[in-house]
């Protein structure tokens, strides 16, 4: 039987990106919409990307009985002293006011330099996790660009690309962003005989 690995996020947009970046393990991969009991997230409670990663990680895999990928990511600008970072998703109420915000005290500074950072963590039902990085920087521009991505993406122009994240193709961004980057390095594990190993244990 191929064994199930989790994906512990509501955002349609990770989840759409994630089976890409995913689709090449020996893996059954599935969502909280597909369990029949889905279980509640637990909150963000701490002060890293990767803390909370392995936060969601671990309560989920441990609720479900399953191997549990969580991913937590932000925006982090640099002359805003690295903000709006592990709290790039509750800056504002939605997309558009977060974008909005984020100009608002921008102002003249704008372009400006900025990274998206993304930490993945692995979790098994025992609780154990391992956590993986991922950066790509860029900066902030002052208008929205391309229809593509979510959150910040389109005012968020890759460095040495004259595309903003929301521009890129999937084969782009799947190669590029932050997440990708992340999500490559813990299937690069999972393959290699150390991880075999783990997921096992």
């Amino acid at each position: 039987m191929v064994a199930k690995l989790l994906l512990a996020t509501g955002n349609k947009g990770k989840v759409r990106e994630l089976r890409e970046l995913l689709c090449d393990l020996d893996f059954s991969i599935v969502t909280l919409d597909d369990l029949d009991e889905r279980p509640e997230m637990p909150d963000e409670t701490g002060v890293t990307y990767e803390e909370n990663a392995k936060i969601k990680a671990s309560v989920i895999a441990q609720k479900t009985g399953l191997l549990t990928l969580a991913d937590d990511s932000g925006l982090e600008v640099l002359c805003l002293g690295n903000r709006p970072g592990i709290h790039s998703a509750r800056y504002d109420k939605d997309e558009q006011s977060r974008i909005d915000k984020l100009h608002r005290e921008l102002g003249a500074r704008i372009p400006t330099a900025a990274r998206f950072v993304c930490v993945v963590a692995l979790s098994l039902p025992t609780g154990d996790s391992r956590s993986f990085y991922g950066e790509c920087k860029g900066q902030i521009i002052g208008e929205r660009r391309g229809a593509g991505g979510f959150g910040y993406d389109p005012v968020f122009l890759v460095e040495g690309m004259e595309k903003t994240m929301a521009q890129l193709s999937s084969a782009e961004k799947n190669e590029l962003s932050h997440r990708a980057r992340a999500v490559r390095a813990s299937a690069k594990f999972m393959l290699s005989p150390e991880g075999k190993e783990w997921l096992q244990s």
